[in-house]
């Protein structure tokens, strides 16, 4: 096994532009996006009126997104400007945002929405939950086990306890372990089909208190950790897959959202083992987020595009949020966290949001045209997430 050289192995990493997309295009936009440099504003160089309320700006987020986006049929389409095309796993993680509402508010309203959108990824997905995609299905799982721990409604858990055998089928020993990113692809072992495999095992243990759960959260951990993590940075490498028949890791794709989904399952694992090793390694990740690198530009989150890649930041803000919230974390450390994820919020809200509350994929300037559901579902998530740590 070898790490990829971008330069060298170009033509063929191009088959990885795909690598954690459904059935689009859009990461190709990725690549293109982030080649432009962001410039940094930071939000206190004008007067601006403050944020009295973050739950406030939340909600009105909560309330534009599923006024532009959702169809006749209580999905949420591609984008605001009437593509209805249906993406899986963006609507998980609509599942997901919902959640989030219903978590801060108690607002009843959440729950028929959450039920409905359910049903209509079924629908939608040719009557059935199973994908190709094993990631899409763990990112549906993540969901529904959060809502079952808010509603005890036992359907979010059957479609959870049913997607996590189908997850469990992507393991194998090529490459010495690790989820296949597809059922069809298993020299392909992605980190976005591990980082959320841990974290779905994770869920259901702290639930049922299986041990075979943990014990799966732990093996998937490790085999990720080993393969795909930067030892010295904590930062997550994109995947590994065969070139003329030698093992590469493409070394070069660092996105997000994998190092969101690793540091939610390190922190997990502290929580579930109280393995302080776990915490070590969710906070050299974490301080490597922050700190001046590949992921952010004058402190804010990078941008990645639209497509799928408009949801990576939101998935690395959902995740380093619970970990800003272990009380084990140090104070410095936690008090970094906070004032990151502020940072962020704040810059979204003064620079990047629309008036009908639209958020693009760069936080420090307005969207115009076209803005994709996942991007949208970023913004979201940081309001969300900068909601949850001030009423802490």
């Amino acid at each position: 096994m070898r790490i990829l050289n971008f330069g060298v192995f170009f033509f063929s990493s191009l088959l990885f532009l795909i690598s954690c997309s459904s059935d689009d295009d859009s990461l190709e936009e990725i690549q293109e996006e982030e080649e432009e440099e962001q410039q940094p504003v930071d939000p206190g160089e004008e007067e601006k009126e403050e944020v009295g309320d973050w739950g406030e700006v939340a909600e009105n987020l909560q309330e534009q997104t599923y006024s532009i986006y959702l169809t006749s049929n209580e999905t949420f389409r591609q984008d605001n400007e009437g593509n209805e095309n249906f993406n899986y796993w963006w609507n998980a993680h609509m599942l997901d945002v919902l959640i989030d509402g219903y978590e801060r508010t108690g607002d009843e309203s959440y729950l028929s929405k959450m039920k409905s959108l359910l049903e209509g990824i079924k629908i939608k997905n040719g009557n059935k939950y199973e994908n190709v995609f094993i990631d899409d299905m763990e990112w549906l799982g993540i969901a529904c086990l959060r809502a079952y721990k808010l509603t005890d409604d036992e359907e979010y858990k059957e479609v959870a306890d049913l997607l996590w055998e189908e997850v469990k089928k992507g393991w194998s020993e090529v490459h010495g372990g690790g989820i296949a990113w597809k059922t069809d692809t298993p020299n392909s072992k992605n980190a976005c089909s591990n980082g959320p495999a841990a974290i779905f095992a994770l869920y259901l243990y702290e639930i049922d208190q299986d041990q075979e759960d943990l014990e799966w959260a732990k093996k998937i951990y490790h085999w990720l950790k080993d393969t795909l993590v930067d030892p010295e940075s904590g930062l997550v490498w994109d995947n590994i897959n065969y070139h003329d028949g030698e093992a590469v890791i493409n070394s070069d794709w660092i996105f997000t959202y994998n190092v969101g989904t690793y540091i939610g399952a390190a922190n997990l694992l502290h929580q579930a083992t109280g393995d302080d090793m776990y915490l070590d390694d969710a906070l050299k990740s974490a301080s490597s987020v922050v700190g001046p690198g590949q992921l952010t530009t004058g402190g804010v989150l990078k941008n990645e595009g639209q497509g799928d890649g408009g949801l990576f930041k939101g998935i690395l803000v959902r995740y380093f949020t619970q970990l800003t919230l272990n009380t084990d974390v140090p104070d410095d450390k936690q008090e970094e966290f906070e004032e990151f994820i502020q940072f962020n919020a704040e810059t979204l809200y003064h620079n990047g949001l629309t008036n009908a509350g639209l958020a693009g994929p760069n936080w420090n300037d307005e969207p115009s045209g076209r803005v994709d559901l996942s991007t949208q579902l970023s913004g979201v998530m940081l309001m969300e997430a900068q909601a949850l740590l001030e009423r802490q």
